[in-house]
């Protein structure tokens, strides 16, 4: 596997941060969908801590991504994809490279308009983005909060036309973004064995089966 992407499947850097921002989003979004739940106390503030750093370090990948992806490109798309679909998924991908941009930064700027701290994993404070301001921290949360469900209907729409070329159209979509082939390759999917015809017998051969 190379590093760098091909024209023909994603490289290693661009698979490894694809899925750690897979693994990371789930963590992200479990641990928001549950921690309001949570009586108040340390556990829940540390809930809420956990869940800010995830999130900044989301961001952290989230700008890594990009940068690599203007350095390294992209695979074209698979051959025989019609051109709607891929506009649709252009404009996909795109619309979740914003999202996943927006959803930090709105967290960071309810947390710094609501007057919190910020802190990474407890290791150092982040600086605040904006003044406190009720107004803003209402808005940012809205924001914050509807852009979450935005972006599971984004991510849920992608993952689901993933699996629909990979099952139904038996194409390299999904392959290309893992890091091995689960399939023979197409050439060697399409290979007809050649049957070995056996010679017959004749007078002169007559043991030849």
């Amino acid at each position: 596997m190379t590093i760098k992407n091909t024209e023909l499947r994603w490289g290693a850097i661009s698979q490894l941060l694809h899925w750690a921002i897979v693994l990371l989003i789930t963590a992200i979004a479990i641990i928001g969908l549950t921690m309001t739940e949570m009586a108040n106390g340390l556990p829940k503030i540390k809930i809420y801590a956990l869940h800010k750093s995830l999130g900044l370090t989301l961001l952290a990948l989230v700008v890594l991504r990009l940068l690599w992806r203007f350095y390294a490109g992209a695979p074209k798309p698979v051959a025989g994809t019609p051109h709607w679909q891929e506009r649709i998924a252009s404009l996909t991908h795109w619309a979740l490279y914003l999202l996943m941009f927006a959803m930090p930064i709105t967290g960071w700027l309810f947390n710094s308009s609501s007057g919190y701290p910020l802190q990474y994993f407890g290791l150092f404070n982040l600086p605040k983005i904006a003044a406190v301001n009720p107004g803003l921290a209402d808005l940012s949360e809205w924001l914050h909060e509807n852009g979450f469900w935005l972006l599971l209907l984004l991510v849920l729409a992608h993952a689901g036309a993933a699996f629909y070329h990979h099952l139904f159209q038996n194409d390299d979509t999904l392959r290309r973004m893992l890091p091995m082939r689960l399939r023979q390759t197409p050439a060697a999917a399409q290979a007809v064995p050649v049957a070995v015809v056996a010679p017959a017998p004749t007078p002169e051969n007559p043991d030849v089966p």
